[in-house]
Parts: C-alpha cells; structure tokens; sequence
C-alpha cells in the first residue's frame, strides 16, 4: 500500500475517482447554462466562482462534521434527499414551463442551488461521510478538491459554450436539460421514500422481536 506520509495513495486514488463520479462536473455544467440563462459572461463567471466556494465549503463541512451536524439536528441521509429532490423538481419545471417557483428574478438563487443539492447534495454529503469513516478526512477532502477544481474549471468557461452557439440552442437545451433536472429530481425523492422505508421496516421487525 502506497503512502505519503500519513495519505493512502491507493484510498486517494479510490475516493478521487467515486468523488469525481459523484460529483459529474461534466453533468453539471449543462444545468448551470440552464440556471444561469440570460446572464451576461462575467455574471456566469461570478456564479461559477461563487457555486463551486459553497460547495467546496459545505464539502468540508460535511467530511469533518457532517455525521455530527445531521444527528444534532435529527436529520438523516433519506430526508436530505427527499428534500433535495424536491427542489431539483421545482427547479425543472421552472426552466421548462419558465415559471419563478424558486429564483423569482433573484440571480443569487441560481449559484446557490448549483452549489446545493447539484453539486453538494446528498450523494457526495453521504460519500463524504463514508469515505471519512473508511479513509481519513485529509484523503477525502484532496479528493474532493480534485473534482471540484475540474468542475470551476469548466463551469467558468461555460459562457464560451453559450457565446459559440447562441441563445435560441441555449433556450431549446435549457428545455431538454429541464425536463432530466424533474427527472432526476423525483428519482431523489423516489429512492429516499424507499430508502427511509426499508429503514422503517426494519426498525419495525426490530421492535417486535
């Protein structure tokens, strides 16, 4: 097994690369053209900026006191991603029906929903705190920041993307990009249910034991 000093290069490798997929900077990127539509290139790079410094932060939070901060406030992993998906779907059919349900004209909005339940939501958080368990929290947050650079990276450059093909593609992607957003949404939703479920049934065979 592969160290430097008290870092695992074989556990940096493995979280770099489940934290990489977790995180699908490649995934997020078109959701942020999608959120950020009608703002002009520098406002693109500020949320860029500002969305993945809110997601790195809450990253950090979460490796080394994430377990912690959700039982002190009784929350688990499953009510996280109920909630998450709810905005996730909220927010789709904002962009295809082109309603004000969660930014109502405020452009502060859009980073801070990218920053969170699309970057940081409940899969990396519960990544994160497994990873922590398993590795240490050095390794876990090195490997997060690997993913979170090439995520600002190409987030940053995104206005290039819209300035190249226009704002009618933009609109019709914006659409597309939608409609997988409540998708994915309820798909959060849908597996926390089941996942709060199983653990309820369980708790239930438990208690009749």
């Amino acid at each position: 097994m592969l160290s430097v000093g008290s870092i695992q290069l074989d556990g940096l490798l493995y979280a770099a690369t489940l934290l990489f997929f977790i995180f699908d900077p490649f995934a997020s990127v078109p959701l942020f053209i999608a959120m950020t539509k009608g703002l002009d290139g520098k406002s693109m790079v500020t949320s860029a900026n500002r969305a993945v410094l809110v997601a790195a932060i809450l990253f950090v939070i979460f490796v080394l006191i994430g377990k912690y901060l959700l039982s002190m406030f009784g929350i688990t992993i499953e009510g996280f991603r109920i909630a998450g998906g709810l905005v996730l779907l909220l927010m789709g059919m904002e962009i295809v029906f082109g309603l004000s349900l969660i930014r109502s004209g405020d452009q502060n909005v859009a980073w801070v929903i990218i920053a969170t339940p699309i970057l940081s939501g409940p899969g990396v958080i519960s990544t994160a705190i497994i990873l922590t368990v398993q590795l240490d929290p050095i390794t876990v947050l090195l490997a997060g920041g690997f993913s979170l650079l090439i995520t600002w990276i190409l987030m940053r450059n995104a206005h290039r993307f819209v300035e190249l093909v226009g704002t009618n593609v933009i609109d019709v992607f914006s659409k597309v990009v939608g409609l997988l957003v409540a998708a994915i949404g309820i798909e959060y939703m849908l597996r926390g249910i089941t996942e709060w479920l199983d653990l309820y049934n369980v708790a239930t065979s438990l208690a009749l034991i």
